[in-house]
């Protein structure tokens, strides 16, 4: 049964190293996050399926995370907790939502993003892929929350296709000659990699934080013929996907998601032999990750298939262990523990306090994360008294955890607030509800579950919220 807690701008080569009294520069950050990639789809937490050499080898150089979780269970919010260091409780964005005629709901103006903090402190500071979290002309775009450069898509909506007619580069729309949306000349994946590439060689002298959201495997399924040719054929009966759900057809999705897969890990082998022969290894900090679980069975995805989510419950969009636990692998040479796994639970909202200790930068208040530094080096984590989730889409939910305790809510758009209870330790399938059991453990969750919300009207949970206040 488990216990609660108690408690640069010019091309240059890489800086002579520092004296031994010299104190040691903040380090670089490269920080992928893929979309909507499960769990146990890389190699070296259990595929078997799809290839992922490179990020295996970054989790030998590194260090495996075993119980880490995204923001929340889809695209924007969890941006959102990841770059503000706020849980969904208190966060500007909890859910997606649509603006038009392009973009999403804008983070307020008065949020601060981790790219802020880094670039007061000297960073140099560029974001290459999806952004999702407010167009250029809102208060949320990224080049008002710390980002110097961006490439890449602003809108979720027109990231439905890896071969998009136009891109953005900061706030100038492009276009891309010979792409149609089904097919074309310009994989952006591949133009994602040549501008991280490029940022790379270009940006030496200052430390720089590099924030890669790409875009794969996010539906559609679509990939370039030399990658679909390593998988074609090889992955058994691999009926063609019809098109259905407003996403691409393909006639050979589990191929053509497998090779995705696969050729934005060849990505972050490309990224890991650049900041190699740029001599920035060991000044590196190389983080991947992912945004949520991963999708269900739609746009030729097939989470059933690769067994996406391992064994756990839920998929994106849940707030169950299988919506929200995602890959999470660091490795920054002769600071962090090659060959390591570490299982203590911590979250996106974690990220911006752990740069910030990082490169020697304040954390602003208001922040709900707590420090992975020591997890990184290799020493005792304190763990959390407690991780928040709560999600108005996919019907209202609200989750935490505490230790090994989790307490779950559904249906919160309408209806009466039920609270699952699960034990992670002995169930971590969630397959069990143990609530009648544990009244008092049930109660304490409880009341951290109406503790840690915050009514926000442009996001609310009406269950807990109650009617809409009436307009004067």
């Amino acid at each position: 049964m488990p216990r609660l807690l108690l408690a640069a701008a010019c091309l240059c080569f890489a800086a002579p190293a520092a004296r031994a009294d010299e104190p040691r520069r903040p380090p670089n950050v490269v920080f992928i996050l893929a979309d909507d990639l499960g769990s146990a789809e890389l190699g070296c937490y259990g595929q078997t399926r799809i290839r992922t050499p490179h990020v295996d080898q970054l989790a030998k150089d590194g260090t495996r995370f075993t119980r880490f979780y995204a923001g929340n269970a889809v695209c924007a919010p969890s941006r959102c907790a990841l770059l503000t260091g706020r849980h969904m409780g208190h966060a500007a964005v909890r859910n997606n939502r649509e603006a038009q005629p392009e973009g999403q709901f804008p983070m307020s103006a008065d949020a601060v993003t981790v790219a802020t903090l880094l670039r007061q402190r000297g960073y140099v500071t560029a974001a290459m892929g999806k952004w999702g979290l407010g167009m250029f002309d809102t208060t949320g775009s990224p080049l008002r929350h710390g980002f110097e450069r961006f490439f890449g898509y602003n809108c979720q909506r027109h990231a439905h296709t890896h071969y998009p007619t136009y891109l953005y580069r900061n706030a100038e729309r492009f276009t891309l000659p010979g792409n149609n949306g089904a097919t074309g000349d310009s994989y952006t994946g591949d133009l994602f990699e040549r501008e991280a590439l490029a940022f790379l060689d270009e940006k030496h002298a200052r430390p720089f934080f590099l924030f890669l959201p790409f875009v794969v495997p996010h539906a559609a399924v679509q990939v370039p013929e030399d990658s679909l040719a390593e998988y074609r054929g090889k992955l058994g009966d691999d009926p063609a996907y019809d098109g259905k759900k407003g996403y691409r057809p393909h006639p050979a999705p589990h191929a053509a998601y497998a090779a995705m897969v696969t050729r934005m890990d060849r990505t972050v082998g490309r990224i890991v032999a650049k900041l190699k022969a740029r001599g920035l290894t060991n000044d590196t900090l190389v983080i991947f990750t992912s945004d949520n679980g991963p999708t269900h069975n739609v746009g030729g995805a097939d989470s059933t298939f690769f067994r996406s989510a391992g064994s756990l419950r839920g998929l994106k969009g849940s707030l169950y262990e299988g919506g929200i636990r995602v890959p999470f692998v660091a490795s920054w040479p002769g600071t962090i523990p090659t060959g390591a796994t570490h299982g203590t639970r911590l979250y996106f909202p974690d990220v911006l306090p752990t740069l910030c200790e990082l490169a020697g930068a304040p954390v602003p208040p208001g922040v709900d994360g707590i420090s992975f530094a020591p997890a990184l080096r290799g020493e005792r984590q304190p763990p959390h008294p407690f991780l928040y989730w709560e999600f108005g889409g996919y019907g209202g939910q609200q989750a935490v955890t505490v230790d090994d305790w989790k307490a779950v809510r559904q249906n919160l758009n309408a209806g009466r607030a039920v609270t699952e209870l699960y034990d992670l330790a002995a169930d971590p399938n969630e397959a069990t509800d143990v609530a009648a059991a544990n009244p008092a453990v049930v109660a304490r969750l409880e009341r951290l579950l109406a503790e840690q919300h915050v009514r926000n009207a442009d996001f609310p949970l009406p269950t807990i919220d109650g009617p809409p206040a009436k307009k004067k």
